[in-house]
């Protein structure tokens, strides 16, 4: 621990061009992955993430805040600066004090300018992170085949190694039958934060939207969607503005489930307890449906 401040006050006075006289440290709190404080200097603030061994993890969250920052269309608060001290990484943002309410249909109308940036294929320049696990990102040019693998087959993979025979029996016969659920239904690329839940956003002073801790990709905006609707947090008008500025297709109301299975499955991996059983009963149902 001793080798941090060292290594954290030279990335701080280098990003100040000169020097960085620390007035106050306040540690906050709201993630489970993370330790964060807020470093408070004469005339600016910053917000650092701190991390055992996390040099991989800040790497692919600052080229995502970049990227999605490069749009102009949700704001994000951006990298300063990265570094390690003895056994800790690090990673320095611009500090935005937030709050939980403001314009929340303007997020849903920045959100769907986001999802208009667009690729010629599905994935991302690098593999990243979705809360803790690794998440594969190679590029493919089928969106129902990236789900297959990168996605759905790369937790049950996971599922495999920790037991879970019961998850991986059932996710295979989902697998197998996945092109049903895309029938007539083929989704452009689109630019995704990729882990939008309502613990990653808030307003800014004046209500401007802000969204943060992106696992970013190029895929399916239903993905997005689904997601504000799997764990609540996302008001009414949200999701309104968004549809009136693109609707979605009516096989939606279908695709939701498989695509906030992803999610469940990667908490169960992450954390255990009743998620295990939450996803075996979004896959009957998604089997259910196809009949």
């Amino acid at each position: 621990m001793d080798a941090l401040p060292e290594a954290l006050n030279a990335a701080l006075a280098a990003a100040a061009g000169g020097t960085f006289v620390l007035r106050a440290a306040r540690r906050v709190g709201g993630g489970s992955i993370n330790e964060a404080w807020v470093l408070q200097g004469e005339d600016r603030s910053y917000f650092v993430k701190v991390h055992a061994r996390g040099e991989a993890l800040f790497r692919a969250e600052a080229l995502a805040l970049d990227t999605l920052a490069a749009t102009a269309t949700l704001r994000v608060p951006r990298p300063v600066a990265q570094g390690t001290g003895g056994d800790l990484a690090f990673f320095v943002l611009e500090y935005l004090p937030l709050q939980s309410r403001g314009d929340s249909a303007r997020l849903g109308r920045e959100l769907a300018a986001l999802h208009r940036t667009t690729a010629g294929r599905y994935g991302w320049e690098q593999d990243n992170f979705i809360g803790r696990t690794p998440q594969p990102n190679g590029w493919m040019a089928d969106w129902v085949e990236f789900w297959r693998v990168r996605r759905l087959g790369h937790q049950l993979e996971l599922a495999q190694a920790r037991g879970s025979r019961r998850l991986v029996a059932k996710g295979e016969r989902l697998l197998a039958r996945l092109p049903q659920l895309f029938d007539g239904y083929a989704p452009r690329p689109a630019l995704l934060h990729g882990d939008l839940w309502g613990g990653n956003y808030g307003y800014a002073t004046g209500g401007e939207p802000v969204i943060f801790d992106p696992a970013a990709y190029y895929g399916d905006r239903e993905a997005e969607l689904a997601m504000t609707e799997l764990f609540g947090g996302f008001p009414a008008e949200f999701s309104a503005a968004y549809r009136e500025a693109w609707p979605l297709d009516e096989g939606y109301r279908v695709r939701k489930t498989l695509y906030n299975l992803y999610h469940v499955l990667n908490h169960d991996h992450m954390f255990g307890g009743g998620y295990g059983a939450q996803a075996l009963a979004m896959m009957d149902a998604l089997l259910a449906e196809l009949g």
